[in-house]
């Protein structure tokens, strides 16, 4: 399982889109996008995603040199077409939109449709966090890539459609709270696939709805599904999926799952930024996020357990180790990037 540093790893990734046609610019913002995402610890958004970008783009679906195209706008609201663009530049484009009408608006809230994979949510929290906002964010996979069953079903019907909350403040904080309405993230099972591995318990349902470790379940012809979140109360994490996909797919103008969808590209998605001023104002927001947190972690703790976890500790923690040591991956995601990178004539030997 080869080791790489931050910077090799995004140098690298930079190149393979570089050599795929993607304008340095875009190139690098991706790059870096995938790379924190494996810093933090969600290998799921990371770097194995880059050779299904990069076909993407080679067979003319996702189109590199799309930018945000604004269709309506007001003091408060955009309304957007990514024209099948990067995601992550399109995501940043509108959030960086979004936090300039939070300057002078309580809220801005704002859509996309027809977005190539946004990646990791976490990442546009921490862009408003960052200006002393909050947030939240919700996305569907544009009628495609259904994965999970309703309780009871035994075929996919929706996407592992993410939420994802940020909160500025707090002595460990921003706080961002940013999961999947599903017991794992496709792109984790994925993970799983490539490197030979079998799933974890209670991820995966083969296509007779029966519990299975094996991750090409979920990719077969019928295909197996990913359970919701909730564990014995799996409905509740389907009906949060739910709707998510009507908010998601109806508020932007894209489209919610339907029957004999396209193969997966991307993402419709809605983005609310708040600027706390217009609200209880941001000096007491910030001055009860520390107390809740301090409150929160002093509690009594069972015996064995040194610490609770609270929104994005995970991330901190994983992020101080991988930084320091590099971020592993595993033999079968890095072959597949070392595959691209021999098709697309990318020297490795640097890494």
């Amino acid at each position: 399982m080869p080791t790489i540093q931050e910077s090799s790893l995004v140098e690298f990734t930079t190149a393979l889109f570089l050599a795929a046609g993607v304008e340095p610019a875009e190139a690098r913002i991706v790059a870096v996008s995938l790379v924190e995402a494996n810093l933090r610890g969600h290998d799921s958004h990371g770097v194995m995603r880059a050779p299904f970008y990069i076909q993407k783009v080679q067979d003319g679906s996702l189109n590199p040199k799309a930018h945000l195209m604004v269709e309506k706008e007001s003091a408060s609201s955009i309304v957007a077409d990514g024209g099948w663009g990067l995601g992550q530049v399109l995501a940043q484009e509108l959030m960086t939109k979004l936090i300039a009408k939070c300057e002078t608006s309580a809220i801005a809230c704002g859509t996309i449709r027809r977005a190539a994979h946004i990646g990791r949510l976490g990442e546009y929290a921490e862009m408003a966090a960052a200006r002393g906002f909050t947030s939240m964010i919700v996305a569907n996979t544009h009628g495609s890539g259904q994965r999970v069953a309703p309780v009871g079903g035994k075929r996919p019907r929706l996407g592992t459609n993410p939420i994802c909350i940020g909160m500025p403040g707090g002595a460990s904080g921003p706080f961002v709270f940013d999961i999947g309405t599903s017991a794992t993230a496709e792109g984790k099972v994925r993970v799983k696939k490539i490197a030979g591995q079998p799933v974890p318990a209670g991820w995966v349902l083969d296509p007779d709805g029966k519990p299975t470790t094996d991750p090409n379940q979920l990719y077969g012809d019928p295909p197996g599904t990913i359970l919701p979140l909730g564990g014995d109360q799996a409905y509740k994490g389907f009906g949060l999926a739910f709707m998510i996909d009507m908010l998601a797919g109806g508020l932007s103008g894209g489209q919610c799952p339907f029957a004999s969808p396209p193969p997966p590209l991307g993402n419709c998605a809605v983005f609310w930024v708040i600027n706390p001023e217009f609200f209880g104002g941001s000096t007491h927001l910030l001055n009860e996020v520390g107390k809740l947190e301090t409150y929160v972690r002093d509690v009594p703790k069972i015996d064995g357990v040194q610490d609770v976890t609270l929104p994005g500790d995970p991330e901190r923690r994983t992020l101080a180790i991988r930084r320091a040591n590099g971020i592993p991956l595993d033999e079968g995601n890095w072959k597949a990037l070392l595959d691209m990178a021999g098709k697309l004539n990318v020297p490795v030997a640097s890494l």
